[in-house]
């Protein structure tokens, strides 16, 4: 029996209270890697959930239109490029294959759009020129830096735990060119072991939070439907991402929705190379499929913190197996399959759509197996 295709009229994606009503296409815009090491679960984590949020919306008939950004201009990277003796673009270029090869394995589906950071060089420069005209940035010693000192207050943090995170991600709050320590740099003069680009102010490098600005409006424009990526990054980088674009374009707010997915750890540690914890997902699918590692993933909702046990993967490799044997069942239930199409587009409740689904089992399991690409 085919399915009654969805009224679009029946159900409509809600985003952390947020009800994202859409005529023929979403724009999401996903906070890439920056390609200097191997994919670990934290990163697996953070674009299953996007993945699910595009296939979601295309359940619900809307077409997700993903951008995600490569941050191949980065310190970080440029230091991994040095110690492995390679240019920072090709370091960065292998790297970021596989990232994509992990991403690939793990039923994730590649987005309409991927640009890598050194490519947008233009446009960030262009950004600085903009804000410097506004009056909402400032030019020292060959840098630009972004008034930033309401971004703290606006994003919910007092000034000290505001810069103890800026320093944490690399914003120099201790830069002297500063006239205040939460400004940042659109614009970075160069300096030795960086690549550098010719500029209007001198030569040097874009900021980090300016490439995604960059990257994100030449491809969507003033503004997106949905933001996406680690809640570790809430700030200071998409709080800062968020009011630059708005303050160049005056478009308020940038992002109708932000999808920041929680954090990774193993023994309440956030999982990171630093901390030599990383559980990485190519030893993962050496010993599951993809459909479990997927599952395990989903098995607490999107904003929520977790820590990795093997004994979840096991429990999650358990739940599929019944979610299997349910989908086998000769049952056609609409009321149940408009149930789980409402679970799901209300805040992504794959965890309730999933016990739906394999208590009724049938078609209404199929569907979910097929959209949360379980198959």
């Amino acid at each position: 029996m085919s399915r009654s295709p969805l009224r679009p009229e029946a159900v409509r994606l809600v985003i952390s209270g947020r009800e994202l009503a859409t005529l023929d296409r979403a724009r999401v815009y996903a906070c890439g890697i920056t390609p200097y090491d191997v994919t670990h679960l934290g990163h697996a984590a953070t674009f299953v959930w996007i993945d699910v949020l595009g296939r979601v919306m295309g359940l619900l008939g809307t077409e997700p239109e993903v951008c995600r950004n490569i941050t191949d201009v980065d310190d970080v990277l440029d230091s991994a490029a040095q110690r492995a003796g390679e240019p920072y673009d090709s370091f960065a270029a292998v790297q970021q294959f596989y990232f994509e090869r992990d991403m690939a394995a793990l039923n994730v589906r590649p987005p309409r759009h991927a640009p890598r950071a050194h490519s947008y060089v233009p446009q960030v420069i262009r950004l600085a020129a903009g804000l410097l005209a506004g009056g909402a940035a400032y030019q020292r010693g060959g840098s630009v830096y972004f008034r930033g000192g309401a971004v703290a207050e606006r994003a919910g943090l007092d000034q000290a735990g505001a810069r103890q995170l800026a320093a944490e991600y690399g914003g120099r709050p201790e830069d002297p060119a500063k006239e205040d320590p939460l400004d940042v740099a659109v614009w970075q003069a160069t300096e030795p072991g960086h690549p550098a680009w010719d500029s209007p102010w001198g030569e040097g490098r874009p900021g980090w939070h300016a490439e995604c600005v960059a990257m994100a409006m030449s491809i969507f424009g003033v503004a997106v439907d949905v933001h996406a990526g680690g809640r570790d990054l809430v700030f200071p980088h998409h709080a800062f991402h968020a009011a630059m674009a708005e303050t160049f374009t005056g478009v308020r707010p940038y992002a109708r929705a932000w999808l920041h997915v929680g954090t990774v750890m193993t023994a309440g540690v956030k999982m990171a190379k630093s901390a030599g914890n990383l559980v990485l997902v190519s030893d993962l699918l050496a010993g599951y499929p993809a459909a479990a590692v997927r599952l395990m993933i989903l098995g607490q909702h999107w904003a929520q913190d977790w820590d990795y046990d093997p004994a979840g993967l096991e429990a999650a490799a358990a739940r599929l197996d019944r979610l299997y044997a349910a989908a086998g069942r000769a049952v056609s239930d609409q009321a149940a399959e408009d149930e789980i199409r409402r679970l799901l587009a209300t805040d992504l409740d794959v965890q309730a759509a999933v016990q739906v689904a394999t208590e009724v089992g049938g078609a209404p399991a199929r569907t979910l197996v097929t959209t949360l690409a379980l198959g």
